[in-house]
């Protein structure tokens, strides 16, 4: 029996020990998932660094419409005056006076062009896709990857996203302002206070876009972006009042449908690598919110003022830095990003390259709006997307299933039917104008 007993008392021993390992275990790589940085900071969750970003925006903004305010109630303008001081307030809360000739210009421009309109949706297509491919490989690398990460050293990460949308904004505004300067530009008679509303939102969601990666995988975001086109149509209902065909509505659900498929036909390895937390959920509903407000105010913009892409260009990127560069002073981004360019000099060169695709994409970006429209721009964007994840399977070397040639599939199907059913729409009325007028020759 003492024998029995021993044995019995070194089985329950091993087996409570080895159940503890694997608790221990199980524990510890908890920890691992959950252990943060030694220099995290609570300043670094993103929460707090949105309410401090929205603080630093609030700074500008609300100084600014008292001083509408009181310029409009004072009838400062009404008044009439000559100068610089007046041109600016002028242009700031009211907006030029619009040219006598203006319509003539504009018709006169359309007239002198000569590109198809398929050749040029297609030259956009090319803009866009080159411009924001590299522009998305850059973005993954300086979000999601260390920088000086060897086999003595940890590495770290780049932890300011607002700093990489200033950067990205002040090119795009240098680049517009030169393009202004050596060219001929239809007098401006848009407010520029105006372009604040869709500044605001394209900075949102831009730091929202550069923020997710912190918390959700690549495909979860590229998959988030992909699925926005439905947002998009919904917003402008909202925003401009638009209606929609049958066709739109079929063609974004099959955009959204092949993009899923796509994704999720992918290899347990990419399905394995997403992190996907709560925040970032709510990170990338706030992108897509943002983003289809952005897209659709411009849109608004363009149709209401009927300003060229580069003033456009011009006026938002203009509130975009006013913005980001306010809010980054009052938090210290300045010295804490130059202090990362000098430690990692390849962080400067990345963040340089990703400023100048940035700024060629926007040109595409405004341009391919005020000519075709939010949502054939957001189906050209969310090809992208798909794209983008072929990209990085030829880059990483990542399987392409049979499924996920059929996502692809799908979305440019899709996107051929979009083209074929607008191209329809625009002849019909055509064709019964000809119509009438060669009725009405018959008549006389």
């Amino acid at each position: 029996m003492r024998f029995v007993y021993i044995v019995y008392t070194i089985l329950v021993f091993a087996v409570s020990n080895n159940h503890g390992a694997e608790e221990e275990a199980v524990v510890n790589e908890q920890v691992k998932l959950e252990v943060k940085p030694a220099d995290y900071q609570w300043t670094d969750f993103w929460l707090v660094r949105l309410i401090f970003n929205l603080l630093g925006y609030a700074s500008v903004i609300f100084p600014a419409w008292i001083v509408i305010k009181y310029i409009r109630s004072s009838g400062y303008l009404d008044k009439g005056g000559h100068g610089c001081f007046y041109n600016v307030l002028k242009s700031c809360v009211q907006g030029q006076d619009a040219d006598v000739n203006l319509g003539e210009d504009t018709e006169q421009t359309t007239q002198k062009s000569t590109i198809p309109g398929w050749l040029t949706l297609l030259i956009c297509v090319a803009g866009l896709q080159g411009s924001y491919l590299t522009w998305g490989v850059l973005q993954e690398r300086i979000m999601a990857h260390e920088y000086g990460k060897d086999e003595n050293n940890p590495g770290e990460k780049f932890k300011n996203s607002q700093f990489l949308v200033f950067m990205n904004r002040i090119l795009a505004l240098i680049t517009a302002w030169c393009i202004m300067s050596f060219s001929v530009q239809k007098p401006h008679t848009t407010p520029l206070y105006r372009y604040s509303y869709c500044s605001l939102s394209n900075i949102m969601s831009s730091w929202c876009q550069y923020e997710a990666l912190k918390f959700v995988s690549f495909p979860t975001q590229v998959l988030a972006k992909a699925s926005k086109i439905i947002p998009v149509m919904l917003m402008g209902k909202v925003v401009s009042n638009k209606t929609f065909e049958f066709y739109e509505y079929i063609t974004a659900g099959m955009i959204s449908l092949g993009v899923t498929v796509f994704l999720l036909s992918q290899g347990e390895e990419s399905r394995g690598s997403a992190v996907t937390t709560a925040s970032g959920v709510v990170i990338l509903m706030g992108y897509m919110v943002f983003d289809s407000f952005t897209s659709n105010w411009q849109a608004e913009l363009f149709n209401k003022h009927k300003m060229s892409s580069i003033q456009a260009m011009f006026g938002v990127n203009l509130f975009s830095c006013i913005f980001t560069s306010w809010s980054l002073i009052e938090q210290g981004g300045f010295l804490e990003a130059s202090g990362f360019i000098l430690k990692y000099s390849t962080f400067a060169y990345h963040v340089l390259l990703l400023s100048i695709c940035s700024a060629t994409g926007q040109l595409f970006i405004f341009y391919t709006i005020s000519r075709f429209g939010a949502v054939i721009f957001t189906i050209i964007m969310t090809t992208r997307q798909a794209l983008a994840i072929l990209l990085s399977c030829m880059i990483y070397g990542h399987p392409v299933s049979f499924m996920g040639f059929v996502g692809i599939v799908i979305v440019f199907i899709a996107l051929f039917l979009k083209i074929y059913a607008k191209a329809r729409k625009v002849k019909k009325p055509v064709s019964s104008a000809s119509e009438q007028r060669i009725g009405g020759s018959n008549k006389i």
